[in-house]
């Protein structure tokens, strides 16, 4: 974990989801499904954490939400990276990208890794980025189904409070190959960065109590 400045280069505007793009050193830039803390030095009480969606000649674009005081030139202090991302497999070849219930900004930097890698990838989502690759197959969730029986690797993103109905929907499913990789973005607030071990991330997986700043955001999907 490092410290440093960063500066908000950039904003842009997604299916109406306020993004940034950041300037930082190449050693803040975090993975997908990790984050940052950044301070603008203002009275706001916490840090906002910053995930990874793509990668920039000089830094990233960070996932909406991001503050409306921000503008182009506001200054960041930057702590990270954070938190245990993503784990793609050199072997995937099937990969799908479920966001559960909402924008699937935060799964995005797997497409560019997993095409890079030779793979088919398939995006599950109610609302697609503006900007995919053309190779990215876009299913609505009613395919999950499909997708679960096809896919070797998936990633998901979902909100704390939604994991028992991903549960759910996953048993109905009931076609996880003992082979395949299932990885879960745990969508929740992260306010000391694993710093005060405070337990408002935590959540509750077949191994016990974890912390989201810490031990996740990203979780073996079969831990759920």
């Amino acid at each position: 974990m490092s410290t440093g400045k960063g500066q908000v280069f950039e904003l842009i505007l997604d299916n109406g989801d306020r993004h940034a793009r950041i300037s930082c050193p190449p050693n803040l830039v975090p993975a997908p499904g990790q984050y940052l803390l950044a301070s603008d030095g203002s009275d706001s009480s916490l840090p906002v954490p910053l995930f990874y969606t793509d990668s920039t000649p000089q830094g990233f674009i960070a996932a909406a939400p991001v503050p409306d005081t921000w503008e182009p030139g506001t200054k960041l202090h930057l702590r990270g990276p954070l938190g245990r991302g993503f784990t793609l497999p050199l072997s995937a070849r099937k990969v799908g990208i479920v966001a559960f219930e909402a924008a699937a900004s935060r799964l995005k930097g797997l497409i560019q890794p997993s095409l890079k890698q030779g793979a088919a990838v398939v995006l599950v989502c109610a609302s697609a980025p503006d900007d995919l690759p053309a190779a990215v197959e876009v299913q609505p969730l009613s395919a999950l189904g499909d997708i679960v029986e096809w896919a070797d690797y998936i990633a998901f993103d979902v909100a704390r409070e939604n994991i028992p109905q991903l549960r759910d929907s996953l048993r109905k499913q009931n076609q996880l190959s003992t082979g395949m990789r299932l990885q879960v973005f745990i969508r929740t607030a992260v306010p000391c960065g694993g710093l005060a071990e405070c337990g408002v991330c935590a959540v509750v997986l077949k191994s016990g109590w974890k912390l989201a700043c810490k031990d996740g955001p990203v979780f073996d999907g079969r831990e759920l």
